[in-house]
């Protein structure tokens, strides 16, 4: 069979030979997708001719394209002479492109901003079901050599997912309904679950090799309000029992994708997985918040309460953010993919431990928002009124479609006491929060102040 020889080339055309492997050179100027890496198979050319033969004198890394067989002469032979040559994606730390689903959300938004700051990035592909014209402006405005692509499509489309996917080395999946309705059972689990099986199918199909997965705490939180969580980490085995369809959909969903870590992509290559774990996000565009502020408005100023007997560890979006680029960075570099490939990380940072009512409370108060200082029933009597409700829903749905003001899996995440630990994503991934309690809550009161104002 003659010698396989692996090859990588540097400014100096250097080359590192090593017998029975792959020869994996990385060659400009092809003329698919730009840069690509070139598979060399042949039986009479030495190490050190293929410099000479092929006539590189500087490369670029990338990570891009399918199996493409090809043939590659070789510079003063005749047309007998021969390169059998494949092109093929590999993982390398330069010349990447990133696709990332639900671009235009709370998080995606965030990602796209921070990813075209990135060294070596060639492009973006920002896709999202439909971009409103005030995200495409905004995103639009970035300063930034990094080609932005956007792509308006539906998560739950195949041929929209085989198409974003081709070309690209990376996919960071935020997409997902974050609905907490009973009512939306089929919709959230087509989305959150179908949605993310799919895109892993497109991904094994374009041969990408790295995907992120942007999970969430609600797969660990607490299964009863009684359950206490402190600092909590992976090797505690954390997981939700309830088959409410957000919890649910995104369990079996990080399952899938950790499952998928080690699948043979169609050129034969490796598909590399990981799973972040981010704890309630807030900062500067949260829908969550902006719907507090507008209710809050209405309510003469005052705070609705509801989960003041939980104490949890919020996480700035920016740290989140910063959090899936690391990823990226660690599954790209070989000698880091096989440890992290098939693990979840929680991602915290350092917002002090609080219940959601006082985050709420500490991110309003300068905009003079109080907290609603009315008596609140019993937890155990709020959790037996939240059964009968829902005993009640299911009853009328033969006849009626009820849907429970709130129900016992929502008063449990609302209510529980549940932190976890970033210590594992530090240690793995070099994870350090850019933003500080003080830098976020900073950040997060300026923009509230702004929806302040447009909402008076």
């Amino acid at each position: 069979m003659g010698v396989l020889w692996e090859f990588q080339f540097t400014a100096s055309c250097s080359a590192k030979v090593k017998q029975n492997g792959v020869c994996n050179c990385h060659l400009q100027g092809l003329g698919v997708m730009g840069t690509e890496s070139l598979l060399i198979w042949d039986l009479t050319v030495s190490p050190r001719r293929v410099s000479e033969l092929t006539g590189v004198k500087d490369t670029q890394l990338v990570s891009t394209g399918e199996l493409i067989p090809c043939l590659l002469p070789l510079q003063g032979h005749h047309s007998s002479h021969l390169l059998p040559a494949v092109l093929f994606p590999a993982l390398t730390m330069t010349g990447w492109s990133c696709l990332v689903t639900g671009a235009g959300g709370f998080l995606g938004q965030r990602m796209v901003r921070m990813l075209v700051q990135e060294k070596e990035l060639q492009e973006v592909r920002a896709l999202y079901k439909v971009f409103r014209p005030q995200n495409r402006e905004e995103l639009s405005n970035l300063q930034t050599k990094t080609k932005v692509t956007w792509l308006e499509g539906d998560i739950l489309d195949a041929h929209c997912l085989r198409r974003a996917c081709q070309g690209i080395t990376t996919v960071m999946h935020t997409a997902a309904n974050i609905s907490v309705s009973a009512s939306q059972r089929e919709t959230i689990m087509d989305v959150n679950l179908k949605g993310t099986q799919l895109l892993l199918e497109a991904c094994i199909q374009a041969s990408v090799p790295v995907f992120i997965y942007t999970s969430s705490v609600a797969v660990a939180a607490p299964n009863s309000y009684k359950e206490i969580i402190q600092n909590g980490h992976e090797e505690e085995h954390h997981g939700t029992t309830w088959t409410a369809p957000y919890p649910y959909s995104k369990k079996l969903a990080e399952k899938a994708v950790l499952a998928a870590n080690g699948s043979t992509l169609k050129n034969g290559g490796t598909l590399w997985t990981c799973s972040l774990r981010p704890m309630y996000i807030y900062g500067e565009g949260s829908p969550v918040l902006s719907h507090l502020v507008v209710e809050t408005l209405r309510n003469k100023g005052v705070l609705r309460g509801g989960g003041k007997h939980s104490e949890v560890n919020p996480v700035y979006v920016g740290n989140v953010a910063w959090a899936h680029i690391l990823a990226s960075r660690s599954l790209r570099d070989p000698k880091k993919a096989a440890s992290i490939g098939g693990q979840f990380y929680y991602i915290s940072d350092d917002t002090p431990h609080q219940s959601y009512d006082d985050l709420n409370y500490n991110l309003t108060k300068k905009w003079g928002f109080q907290p609603d200082s009315r008596q609140s029933l019993p937890l155990s009597l709020m959790y037996w009124l939240a059964f009968l409700l829902e005993a009640m829903s299911i009853f009328l749905s033969p006849i009626y479609k009820y849907q429970p003001p709130f129900d016992r899996y929502l008063l449990t995440l609302t209510n529980s006491v549940y932190t976890f630990s970033y210590k594992k994503a530090q240690r793995d991934l070099g994870y350090k929060p850019l933003n500080t309690w003080e830098e976020a809550k900073e950040k997060t009161v300026e923009w509230i102040g702004s929806l302040v104002e447009k909402h008076k």
